[in-house]
């Protein structure tokens, strides 16, 4: 166990002294105030962690930390040319449609429990984290890829059958609005 906790202390000091604006802050910080990085770096998700447990408008600041830098990391892979960074944050945002879908089926039961935007946070943080483990890749192969092979083909006629009549209906409405727009015309000569 000892060990094991070492190894990620180890991983994280290395993440906190990679070059980059975030750890140049830290470095600021532990130069001002003589406290290691680490220890800042873990104050400040103390800190964190206590105001999603107990802080008003916890909600907001879960989903900007749910957003915030999936959404940055996805633009960084769209403009890139690797397609191993799309899959990631495409399976990002499939996880959290679906986690979005139920949670809003759910919201109303979970949020009375305490602690509730804590570990949603920390479930969306572990499906958004950029390492081979992360939970995105797992929930994705392990629940929803085996449902969605197993419904793909009612699924497509469901979509198709949506499409057609979503088409339907954009039309119709396009040629009442021209009719209307037409009737208007004729009103104002």
């Amino acid at each position: 166990m000892a060990a094991k906790f070492e190894h990620y202390k180890a991983e994280l000091e290395k993440f906190l002294n990679k070059r980059n604006k975030f750890t140049e802050y830290l470095e600021l910080a532990e130069k001002k105030t003589g406290v290691q990085r680490l220890y800042i770096f873990l104050g400040v998700v103390a800190l964190l962690a206590l105001y999603l447990a107990f802080g008003y408008a916890a909600g907001l600041l879960c989903n900007i930390i749910a957003f915030v830098y999936p959404a940055y990391a996805s633009i960084k892979a769209v403009e890139s040319s690797r397609k191993e960074d799309d899959t990631q944050w495409l399976t990002y945002w499939v996880v959290y449609a679906v986690f979005g879908t139920v949670e809003f089926f759910s919201d109303i039961l979970l949020s009375w429990f305490p602690f509730y935007w804590l570990f949603k946070c920390m479930f969306l943080m572990y499906c958004a984290v950029p390492a081979s483990w992360n939970g995105s890749a797992v929930i994705y192969k392990r629940v929803i890829r085996p449902h969605f092979l197993k419904y793909e083909s009612d699924l497509d006629e469901i979509a198709d059958e949506i499409r057609e009549k979503a088409k339907k209906y954009v039309d119709l409405s396009a040629q009442k609005a021209m009719e209307t727009a037409s009737d208007a015309a004729n009103k104002l000569e």
